[in-house]
């Protein structure tokens, strides 16, 4: 470990020595007071689409609330150290349910809203949690099996489901937060000491990863852990104005729970919360929000969005005016990559653009007052960077894993280099094993898995290096480049090592192209199963003249869209070796969608999922 290193990580370690959450969010109250801390949806009517308004809560009636819930939760005999598992949207009572758990003392646990009933049974039964909170009466119906067999389960509380008849465990949440309220009356001093005797190294939350490869996995966070990445991430991010951000993301992902809960609540924001990511536009539009943050999908999609809108315009000379600009942008941001400097006339004819119709794109998108902008869970296509850093805009890609808090490493407006993930954030080491695996260490990572300490001791080795299990490389300044997941590299039966989410990256370059996934392990060469962009590939057959209302799957086997797809192979196979071209291919009649199982609920691919139910695809494509 470097001296450098060693000096930051021990300055970093002084700033958060002896903090927990509840003492960090007790300070960020007692410094916002009433200003707004979480707003959310719920109560506006949203049955036509995005409608503008928002319900808000203050920080210093969050923390009353969830010092209330605290209250109910040891009522309910809720001791230091139990699990409180939550399913609910992104609103503010997941919030307040969260924030009552930690200061119980108890271990909260967000569960993705889309896991099947057998994979709650298994987590409910993994975890044993004492209290359940339950948003929705699909959650409900989501939680019926495990609710049947699960004996820790003491109390249920339901937000907005019914309660079903003849089982005394569940509770209204109103109910719920006043009996916490009346409890807290006559025993705040309990409350206080249960909260007070909080060690930085308990654990504050156990997340189960969302199982790309068999059961979930409980990842252990401490407080200490997850304040050390609030802050070492704070140091590279450098806001420079009061923090405005959407969360739309589920809680139970760490990037997320990072951003939407940890740092805000360290560092003080106003969160917007949107249960809902299909009202993300909407709510870019209403909010212009400070700091975004964005899984590649989700780049993509804007991306694309964009470029239909560009490519549908009539008028040559204004898809040349902002193509100039979009050039201009471009050039401009390549220059601030780490190292590099802004010449005067560059810096000039960027502010020319940037008055006349890059601002002006930013500011449609609500765009336009985001300082720290973000990309992490997945390789983010070049492409979509530089498309991005065409209209003025750094995306800061970020990397880490949920056993690692969230980053280890990070693009920043002092550490950016397009391509790349940046350098180790601070006081974390980053290296490379033989085979290229990323390692990182540092008081950001896991305490293990939660009673699984075979796959504990295969995250963490002696020297305590975590192994991510992706592929990675370091350049010479000390920038990583995510190669893909260990796992799902690709040997072909002559030997060939191939990074499979390259390929499909090029491949999503089409704008028809909603999905990828490149298939060749063991085989001679290489395939492709496509997806069409369910609201881009109409668009394109509208142009070709191909009638509105044609559906997916006829699109799917239009000869004009199969053309645009052999294209987009066309156009990737130009910039891949031979090995790694892709020979074969089809277009699937279907969306893939975290619902029918093929994405997870951040919208990465499960490759064996596809594999399982594409498999006599993949067999015809090598017939």
């Amino acid at each position: 470990m470097s001296t450098d290193t060693l000096t930051v990580r021990a300055e970093i370690e002084q700033e958060i020595a002896g903090l927990t959450l509840p003492v960090a969010l007790a300070r960020t109250v007692a410094a916002e007071g009433d200003r707004p801390a979480y707003s959310d949806k719920v109560g506006i009517d949203l049955s036509a689409g995005y409608a503008p308004g928002w319900r808000t809560v203050g920080w210093t009636e969050l923390r009353e609330q969830a010092l209330d819930v605290a209250g109910a939760l040891m009522a309910a005999g809720v001791a230091a150290g139990d699990r409180v598992a939550l399913m609910a949207a992104n609103r503010i009572e997941h919030v307040v349910a969260d924030l009552g758990a930690v200061h119980a003392a108890g271990v909260s646990m967000s569960v993705y809203n889309t896991l099947s009933p057998d994979q709650v049974a298994y987590v409910a039964g993994h975890a044993e949690p004492a209290v359940v909170v339950l948003e929705s009466a699909d959650h409900l119906a989501r939680w019926e099996r495990a609710l049947a067999e699960s004996s820790a389960i003491r109390t249920v509380v339901l937000i907005d489901a019914e309660a079903p008849a003849g089982d005394d465990r569940f509770v209204g949440w109103t109910d719920f937060v006043a009996a916490g309220a009346a409890w807290r009356a006559e025993h705040a001093a309990e409350l206080d000491a249960r909260t007070a005797g909080i060690s930085p190294d308990d654990p504050l939350t156990i997340l189960y990863t969302s199982g790309t490869t068999g059961n979930p996995k409980g990842v252990v966070l401490t407080h200490h852990a997850v304040l050390y990445e609030c802050a070492c991430s704070l140091r590279v991010a450098a806001p420079t104005q009061h923090n405005d951000f959407i969360s739309y993301l589920p809680f139970a992902h760490i990037a997320e729970r990072t951003l939407g809960m940890y740092i805000p609540q360290v560092n003080g924001a106003h969160i917007h919360l949107i249960a809902d990511p299909a009202l993300l536009l909407g709510a870019l539009g209403e909010v212009h929000p400070t700091r975004f943050f964005g899984v590649p999908r989700v780049w993509e999609k804007i991306k694309t969005g964009i470029s239909a809108k560009l490519a549908a315009e009539p008028d040559a000379e204004k898809r040349a005016q902002v193509e100039g600009a979009l050039a201009i942008g471009l050039e401009y941001v390549e220059a601030l990559q780490s190292g590099g400097e802004v010449s005067p006339e560059l810096a000039a004819r960027f502010q020319a653009a940037d008055a006349g119709l890059l601002s002006f794109l930013r500011a449609l998108l609500g765009l336009d007052r985001c300082e720290w902008a973000a990309s992490a869970a997945a390789p983010m296509p070049l492409e979509v960077a530089r498309f991005f850093a065409g209209l003025g805009m750094r995306i800061y890609d970020v990397y880490g894993m949920t056993e690692t808090c969230a980053a280890v490493t990070a693009c920043g407006p002092d550490q950016f280099r397009l391509g790349t993930v940046g350098k180790a954030l601070p006081g974390i080491e980053i290296a490379l094993a033989e085979d290229g695996e990323i390692l990182a260490r540092g008081p950001v990572a896991s305490q293990g898995y939660y009673k699984q300490e075979d796959a504990t001791a295969a995250l963490i080795d002696a020297d305590g290096w975590v192994h991510t299990g992706d592929i990675g490389e370091l350049d010479e300044d000390g920038f990583l480049k995510v190669v893909d997941r260990k796992k799902e590299m690709i040997i072909t039966s002559s030997g060939k090592n191939i990074a499979p989410s390259n390929i499909e990256n090029y491949l999503k370059e089409s704008p028809i192209v909603g999905h990828a996934l490149v298939f060749g392990e063991g085989r001679p060469y290489v395939v492709a199963v496509l997806t069409l962009d369910a609201e881009i590939a109409p668009l394109v057959g509208a142009q070709l003249g191909i009638p509105a209302g044609t559906s997916l799957a006829e699109l799917a086997q239009h000869p004009a869209l199969l053309a645009v797809a052999q294209q987009a192979v066309d156009a990737a196979n130009e910039r891949l070796s031979r090995p790694e071209q892709v020979k074969a291919w089809e277009l699937l009649p279907v969306e893939w969608t975290a619902e029918s199982e093929e994405l997870t609920p951040t919208l990465k691919l499960k490759r064996r999922v596809v594999h399982a139910k594409y498999a006599d695809v993949l067999e015809r494509l090598y017939a």
